[in-house]
């Protein structure tokens, strides 16, 4: 099973910002345990601050991969772009968050790819994305 694991804005700073929302750990170290965990499966990673790139990337793999987990972070509340490419593939996505935005600041609650998601996991920091992870086995 090939799933990748789509991240983007200020994620690639895991580890350094804001800790008490999102822990200690640099993302790059949380995907090797991750990958060790479930390594049955073919699991990938990629992350940008750009949302075209993200855009461009959902594309990519929207046709041929068997699952996707995708923390948009602030493009979550922002980019109908990100909905709509969600919205013209067939892989499902999965939607994660680190922290329960539910519970953040008023413009964290609206997310414009719930809509388009097979599922949302958030507030469990990190292992949200193993949660993720795990409802792709069947």
């Amino acid at each position: 099973m090939k799933i990748i694991i789509i991240n983007g804005p200020n994620l690639n700073l895991l580890g350094k910002r804001e800790t008490d929302i999102y822990g200690d750990m640099p993302f790059e170290e949380y995907f090797d345990i991750l990958k060790n965990k479930f390594d049955w499966f073919d699991l990938e990673y990629y992350q940008s601050n750009i949302e075209g790139e993200l855009i461009d990337k959902i594309q990519e793999v929207g046709f041929s991969y068997d699952g996707i987990i995708l923390n948009a972070a602030a493009f979550t509340h922002t980019s109908v772009g990100l909905r709509d490419a969600i919205a013209a593939i067939e892989t499902p996505v999965v939607e994660v968050h680190i922290s329960n935005t539910s519970n953040r600041e008023e413009f964290r609650h609206n997310s414009f790819i719930t809509p388009v998601a097979r599922g949302v996991i958030m507030g469990f920091g990190l292992q949200s994305y193993e949660l993720a992870v795990q409802s792709f086995i069947k």
